[in-house]
């Protein structure tokens, strides 16, 4: 049974992406990491176009070799095929934009673990579950990884798949060329030319640029190489030609390249070239698996392509299916995409990681309430934070849909030790209570000590507001919540915004939709939004659709608790929960706050406040549960 639509097999590495744009490599101040290789790239391309893709390579035993596992998995890639060396470390690659001609790299490739691949690694139960194998050039250049290659390419044939080779000649990895020539795309070598002729024969498919042709074709006249090609190779052989698209040859070469099949192109801004051939490789597939023919694969393969070139990074450039199908409807807005504001938004939206649809969380971000109980000091409301901590862990037992609500200032322990830990994790922003909203000062004036923050905590801001606020107070707030919430897309991190109307003014049906209709109209696109419960199920319709009506990718909304008592908050869990939108609660002073007070005045010890805040957040989880569940058989 064919359970996979394409496996790629080869290189595997970690992309270091210098940060600054038009300085030299030799001056880069930092670097942005990424996953790369060439199919590794393109199994994260395709998987994000909705085809079922699976890797083949190797990986250290090491952080960053984790780092590409734990990644490929986020990114819905089957890493059955990917090994882990004990002996070897993970490739890295350094990387930089210099203009739009000059792109230096630097691979640190030597004895690394994907190039110690080798024909034990290749499993024939999982070749023979996909419908494509995608080799790529590099793992021709060794006997060993060549022998890796060779044996899936036999077992994708005896078991009915297609076979695809990305040439993806890089001359210094096939020791043409030195160390310092990693950007260099072509050197003459009769060597590698006899080495690719003797395998183009295996492939149904074969795909590269006209430099890459002239290297399997042996000869720099690009239809001359074609033709070459053609004589060992049966395959269809796509050419890609930069700004002038690619082409298409079935059967018989003719004599222009012109005249080949073509797909529409996308005449976007060219700022950086790395990956995009594996970005187009990826829509490429996508037609091919589909057997839509070759101007429509083309046209996906020249979308994704453009979308690659015009962001930083490669994998992380790469489209969705619904970011590509918007694309392809609306058109081209801007050339450079990146500075898109509708496409930005929804490759964000796409892009998030971890399934997040419950979310129950115990909040203990508190600061104010903490610092005002007999017995406080900054050291024992640490200690007492990572006690919060444990209680929450206790309850999640490894589990999915469960997370944390912690500040950095009293519980920065307790910060830290929660990651890796799989709870979803909420950081405040803002000075407690202050109305204008002022934030915490260790985030800076223009929000830049975000760039500290783990990628895996999500930016909380609590603004007090209502629509009836006067127009400069109003001003001021949004100003504020926006600069936080462009520093916190720009350091990758996500966005919660919580609201509470009522402890400005009276509220009603309408509040929380207008404020909602408010923040984004100022530009502002929380990926969470927190708030108060609403007593009617009015209410919280018209805030729901306000936000599905901004932004139907949002990833929903948590009830907060107000030190609401719990029969309080399981009413308005029954409202709550009957919208779809609403993921599940952030609730701590009814977890925490008598337990705190106790554990303070030295009234009761560490394991009796852990076990009866577990007990409390246990109980709300249920309470909650019960909830949707009540709500889910109502709709059935």
């Amino acid at each position: 049974m064919k359970t996979l639509d394409v496996i790629t097999i080869g290189r595997s590495s970690v992309d270091l992406y210098g940060a600054q744009i038009g300085g030299r490599l030799e001056d880069m101040g930092s670097f942005n990491k990424y996953i790369g290789g060439s199919p590794t790239n393109i199994a994260c391309g395709a998987a994000r176009l909705g085809l079922k893709s699976g890797l083949i390579t190797r990986v250290g035993d090491e952080h960053m070799g984790r780092f590409i596992r734990e990644q490929l998995q986020r990114e819905g890639v089957d890493v059955r095929g990917v090994k882990t060396d004990p002996e070897r470390l993970t490739a890295l690659v350094l990387l930089g934009i210099r203009d739009q001609e000059q792109f230096p790299l630097i691979f640190y490739r030597e004895n690394c673990a994907d190039m110690a691949l080798s024909e034990e690694d290749i499993e024939e139960d999982y070749i023979a579950s996909a419908r494509a194998v995608v080799a790529t050039g590099t793992h021709l250049s060794h006997p060993r990884t060549e022998a890796a290659v060779l044996k899936a390419l036999r077992l994708a044939r005896k078991h009915g798949a297609r076979t695809a080779l990305d040439i993806d000649y890089r001359p210094n990895l096939w020791g043409v060329a030195g160390h310092g020539e990693g950007e260099s795309r072509f050197v003459e070598s009769a060597a590698v030319t006899a080495k690719l002729q003797s395998t183009l024969n295996l492939f149904d498919l074969i795909v590269g640029t006209e430099e890459e042709f002239h290297i399997a074709g042996g000869s720099t006249d690009t239809l001359e190489a074609l033709r070459a090609v053609r004589k060992v190779s049966n395959a269809t052989l796509v050419c890609k030609r930069g700004a002038r698209g690619a082409v298409a040859f079935e059967g018989a070469l003719p004599d222009s390249l012109d005249d080949g099949q073509t797909g529409p192109g996308f005449p976007i801004e060219v700022f950086n070239v790395l990956g995009a051939g594996d970005g187009f490789f990826s829509g490429l597939l996508k037609g091919w698996l589909e057997d839509a023919g070759w101007p429509t694969a083309l046209k996906y393969a020249n979308a994704c392509g453009a979308f690659a070139v015009s962001r930083h990074g490669c994998t992380p450039a790469y489209p969705s299916l619904i970011e590509l199908e918007f694309f392809l409807r609306r058109g081209i807005q801007t050339p450079a995409l990146r500075h898109d504001p509708a496409l930005e938004q929804i490759h964000w939206s796409m892009n998030r990681h971890g399934d997040w649809s419950e979310c129950r969380v115990f909040a203990f971000d508190h600061r104010m309430q903490l610092e005002q109980m007999e017995g406080y000091t900054l050291e024992r409301g640490g200690a007492f934070k990572e006690l919060c901590l444990r209680a929450a862990l206790e309850v999640q037992a490894g589990r999915p849909g469960y997370g944390i609500l912690c500040d950095n200032r009293i519980g920065r322990a307790a910060l830290h030790a929660a990651s890796g830990t799989g709870l979803w994790i909420g950081r405040p922003c803002e000075l407690p209570g202050s109305r204008p909203l002022a934030l915490e000062p260790e985030l800076g004036s223009d929000c830049g000590g975000l760039s500290e923050w783990a990628k895996e905590n999500v930016a909380k801001v609590l603004c007090f507001c209502h629509p009836d606020d006067d127009e400069a107070l109003r001003a001021d707030q949004e100003a504020t919540v926006k600069r936080l919430f462009e520093a916190s897309r720009r350091n990758g991190l996500e966005f919660l915004l919580e609201i509470i109307p009522s402890k400005v003014a009276p509220v009603d049906d309408e509040t929380t939709a207008i404020l909602i209709r408010q923040f984004y109209e100022a530009g502002i696109y929380p990926d969470w939004w927190k708030l108060e419960p609403m007593a009617t199920r009015e209410a919280w319709a018209k805030a729901c659709a306000a936000i599905e009506t901004c932004d139907r990718y949002t990833r929903g909304i948590v009830v907060l608790g107000l030190d609401a008592p719990e029969a309080e908050l399981a009413a308005s869990f029954q409202v709550a929960a009957g919208f779809d939108l609403v993921k599940g609660f952030a609730v701590g002073r009814t977890i925490f706050g008598d337990v705190a007070r106790a554990w303070m005045m030295g009234q009761t010890n560490d394991a009796e406040a852990v076990a009866e805040m577990a007990r409390r957040y246990a109980r709300l989880c249920r309470i909650w549960d019960r909830a949707r569940s009540n709500a889910r058989e109502k709709a059935a």
